[in-house]
């Protein structure tokens, strides 16, 4: 009898080829088995869509879709060659493409659910941000300069956005913005994400300033202003040529209060309406002000963000990426030294490619960063790691040295930005990913 060959599964854009050898695994599946980082928000559960495919080739030797795939499909408007990977299984040779490559294109997610045509009331936190003096700044520096600062500029402020499960509305000059809450949330949860994403900003900007800029002789200051309220939203313009569009008061007065700093030589104002939607004392306020805005009858009456009064764990963990994962080959070299140097025995448990190992961790650290601002799925993609971990061998005792092991390699990573707050802030991170984690090994 002719050999039967196993389907193959060829990953463009990374030019890798793997053997579908096992006929009760889904592609996502495959792809984590094989070391392929490949996002999956909800643990494989088809309740996000973050581990989407484009079928390239092949089309025909994949499973139907299920009933969830089905759904999502349709409340996406998906064309037939997109699939969600944690529901497709092989029969035969197929090519495909992730769609979502990092943990910040999951936001972007949500521009799916902006509706086509008649715009949607929505309640909505929004966030301007506003380089000042930028005009004297293009002035006194060349055009090559201004273009890198820029990109650096937006990068940076822009990460935060993503981070807090926002979404970078629109660029305007020198100007950024953010909307949070555009696919639902509590509006609690919105104004927090919001007010935690502008002080991302701040400590953000203050990095580029001292490690960055230094050489340009430039230094960089932001005003950023944050409210909330119903706004319309929706994909507006010529029948050829719409696009995401946020109209109403809301929005202009955020712009507005962002301007105010201008005139109180201030950094982050808040209005009283983002101020009264978390619980007092929340927030760490300095100075308090009262204006009326063009067009208003009433007074405004606005509030300046210092910080949160007890630590953010998000915060806390997003500000320490960056220093983390400057360079992420080391740190996962530094970390699986540490394991296998307390537990020599674990090594036997990786029989593959380390560096591919050591990249596959990174990915699932930064992506369950960005996961906490979206704690709907952060459960069950944990009892999704808790269990693959199970298969290959892990048990409860392999934890504690994953644990420690772990912060230790934070805290030489961080060096000198090592805080309490930081330690603080990990240290209860890992403590909850492996308790999660652990339910699923014996």
């Amino acid at each position: 009898m002719p050999e039967v060959k196993n389907p193959i599964i060829t990953y463009t854009g990374i030019s890798q080829k793997i053997v579908y050898d096992d006929a009760d695994s889904t592609i996502l599946d495959c792809s984590i088995a094989n070391q392929i980082p490949h996002l999956h928000e909800c643990g494989g559960n088809g309740r996000c869509s973050t581990c989407r495919i484009r079928i390239l080739e092949g089309h025909s030797n994949l499973s139907p879709r299920t009933l969830k795939e089905q759904q999502m499909a349709e409340f996406r408007r998906w064309d037939p060659s997109i699939r969600l990977a944690c529901q497709c299984y092989v029969k035969g040779d197929v090519d495909i493409q992730r769609l979502v490559w990092t943990s910040s294109e999951i936001n972007k997610l949500q521009l799916e659910t902006i509706p086509e045509g008649e715009a949607e009331e929505r309640a909505i936190a929004i966030l301007f941000c506003d380089i000042r003096n930028f005009t004297k700044m293009a002035i006194e520096n060349n055009t090559f300069d201004i273009a890198h600062v820029l990109n650096r500029f937006y990068t940076i402020i822009g990460d935060p956005i993503l981070f807090n499960n926002g979404v970078i509305y629109q660029y305007i000059g020198d100007e950024i913005v953010g909307l949070f809450g555009i696919s639902g949330g509590t509006r609690e949860k919105n104004c927090r994400d919001a007010a935690r994403a502008a002080l991302g900003m701040y400590y953000a900007i203050e990095h580029l300033n001292h490690m960055e800029l230094v050489d340009f002789d430039l230094r960089i200051k932001t005003g950023i202003g944050i409210n909330f309220g119903k706004a319309f939203i929706g994909h507006l313009g010529h029948p050829k040529h719409k696009q995401l569009a946020v109209v109403g008061d809301p929005i202009n007065t955020a712009s507005r209060i962002q301007a105010y700093n201008k005139e109180v030589d201030g950094r982050i104002l808040i209005s009283e309406a983002i101020f009264k939607s978390l619980p007092e004392g929340t927030f760490e306020i300095g100075r308090e002000f009262t204006t009326q805005f063009a067009g208003h009858e009433h007074n405004s009456k606005l509030y300046e963000l210092k910080g949160f009064q007890e630590t953010d764990m998000q915060l806390e963990l997003q500000r320490s990426l960056e220093y983390l994962f400057t360079n992420k080959d080391e740190f996962a070299e530094k970390f699986y030294t540490r394991v296998f140097e307390k537990a020599p025995g674990v090594r036997a448990l990786f029989k593959k490619n380390m560096q591919d190992q050591g990249r596959l961790l990174t990915h699932m650290l930064g992506g369950i960063v960005y996961s906490l601002s979206r704690p709907e799925h952060l459960e069950t993609g944990l009892a999704f790691l808790g269990k693959s971990h199970a298969r290959y061998g892990v048990t409860k005792d392999h934890y504690p040295v994953v644990l420690s092991s772990m912060m230790e390699t934070i805290q030489e990573q961080l060096g000198d930005e090592c805080s309490p707050k930081l330690i603080e802030a990990w240290e209860k991170a890992l403590l909850y990913i492996t308790n999660e984690m652990k339910k699923y090994t014996n």
